[in-house]
């Protein structure tokens, strides 16, 4: 089984610097300050784009939801077009129907080497958006590549105070069986990390827990992205000695 990929949500080229010498495996783009998944600048992109080794996939964020379908389409073309290997779609306030829509427009508006990966959030009731059992199934009528759980309200309570391990597990399980990449974050903490290297996610996300300060008004902090990375990393190898 393949290692967890470590993603960290970085604003600038000297945040993606850190968190591509820290250890981290994705480079999130994203605007903290506009959201759970605050659209990221194309400009932002492209230099960030620029900035780090070529081996390390830059991800980009277009936003909580909702979306005018073809203006999210043309949104996430050009974060293509910027450099960036994954762009991540919000599902907030947002029906099945909806969402659906959103996502086939993103995908038909992708170059094939792009990946869309739809995002619903653990606190789904107050997001207002389809159920995360609900998401491996939606993702993949879509046609997009992947999903990832986050929490749409950074009010302190993270994933775990939402979904128990055994959801996130089915999750996980439900995308593995449907060829799709599956992403845990949700103001994830460096205690949080041996529960989801447990649930063997494809990828996990942080931002916060990586920053001095808080996740919007903070910067990245070289030095916590390594200890996050060496942590998750021993706590994967774990997992797959046991399996």
């Amino acid at each position: 089984m393949a290692p967890v990929r470590f993603l960290v949500s970085v604003v600038d080229p000297e945040e993606a610097a850190d968190a591509a010498a820290g250890g981290a495996a994705i480079i999130d783009v994203k605007d903290p300050r506009a959201g759970s998944l605050g659209e990221a600048p194309p400009a932002a992109v492209r230099t960030i784009r620029d900035a780090v080794p070529l081996h390390l996939p830059v991800s980009a964020a277009l936003g909580d939801g909702p979306f005018d379908a073809q203006a999210v389409a043309r949104a996430a073309a050009l974060l293509s077009r910027c450099g960036a290997r994954y762009v991540k779609v919000g599902l907030a306030r947002t029906t099945a129907a909806a969402a659906l829509d959103t996502l086939r427009a993103v995908r038909r508006g992708l170059p094939p080497e792009t990946g869309l990966i739809a995002v619903g959030f653990a606190d789904f009731a107050r997001a207002g958006c389809p159920h995360p059992a609900e998401l491996a199934a939606l993702t993949s009528a879509a046609g997009a590549d992947g999903c990832l759980v986050d929490t749409l309200v950074k009010d302190g309570r993270g994933l775990f105070e939402w979904l128990d391990d055994a959801a996130l597990a089915s999750l996980v399980a439900h995308c593995r069986e449907r060829d799709l990449l599956c992403g845990l974050a949700g103001s994830l903490t460096a205690a949080d990390l041996p529960r989801v290297a447990a649930i063997r996610p494809d990828i996990v996300g942080v931002r916060g827990a990586a920053c001095i300060g808080d996740r919007a008004r903070g910067r990245i902090s070289r030095e916590r992205v390594g200890a996050l990375a060496a942590s998750l990393e021993a706590r994967g190898a774990d997992a797959r000695a046991a399996s």
